[in-house]
């Protein structure tokens, strides 16, 4: 499948993890349950890849943290994993299950402290339609989408929103268009990149493309700085660029 067809297949279900949600909390809390479930899934595809490498391995490194850390993955605790997230999917308390998952994870991985949603248990989110969503889910496998294209899901879901509140996208959305002209305006070869409105962290992932881009230059030499309004949205900008 060509990854344009990829890309298309995850925005698909983005939105219908979306329309799941309709009726039963703000439009303008949709992104925040559904990225962060998304943003679960997709760590989670990583660390069973890895996972399944050091086992194929066979030297018993499968439970090694810095296994995963130096490949620049996080290591996800048993009962933060998707298929333990599928298990539950329909039971009343799958909310506190994905905060605590949450919790868990932030625990394993210590630059994730403090990052990630714990949004799921609250009293104003039905319980049935979060596990609903996260059934969306079961079949995606994030790993067929490069890095950035992540990226570009996160930016589509935010422009949708944009969109369908009434809202002008640029107040919390600028198209990935604009970011690009920016950012090859500012050729990033090193350094440090501010961006004041940060939102999904569009402008930081140009700036690693940018710089892959011309002459396989090294991203590591870049650094990123960049605030953001949206508690929710600045939590998983910043734990979507540690994944990276």
């Amino acid at each position: 499948m060509a990854k344009e067809n990829l890309v298309t297949s995850l925005e698909d279900k983005l939105w219908a993890a979306a329309d799941k949600l309709r009726g039963s909390i703000a439009s303008s809390k949709y992104k925040d349950v559904v990225l962060g479930i998304i943003f679960l899934k997709y760590i989670s595809d990583r660390f069973d890849q890895r996972y399944n490498e050091l086992v194929a391995e066979g030297d018993g490194f499968e439970d090694d943290r810095d296994e995963y850390e130096r490949f620049n993955v996080f290591y996800v605790p048993e009962k933060a994993r998707w298929k333990y997230i599928i298990e539950n999917a329909t039971k009343p308390n799958i909310g506190q299950i994905i905060d605590e998952a949450f919790i868990a994870i932030e625990k394993e991985n210590k630059k994730l402290a403090g990052v990630l949603p714990k949004i799921y248990s609250g009293a104003d989110i039905d319980q049935r339609r979060v596990g609903e969503v996260v059934m969306v889910f079961e079949n995606a496998n994030t790993l067929l989408i490069e890095e950035d294209a992540l990226g570009r899901v996160y930016e589509y879901f935010l422009g949708k929103f944009a969109f369908m509140l009434g809202q002008g996208g640029g107040e919390f959305y600028t198209p990935s268009s604009v970011v690009k002209l920016l950012v090859e305006m500012i050729e990033p070869f090193e350094g440090t990149i501010y961006d004041p409105c940060c939102g999904s962290g569009g402008m930081f992932v140009q700036a690693q493309k940018f710089v892959k881009a011309h002459g396989g230059g090294n991203a590591y030499k870049l650094s990123v700085y960049g605030q953001e309004l949206n508690a929710e949205t600045r939590r998983l900008d910043a734990a979507s660029l540690l994944n990276r």
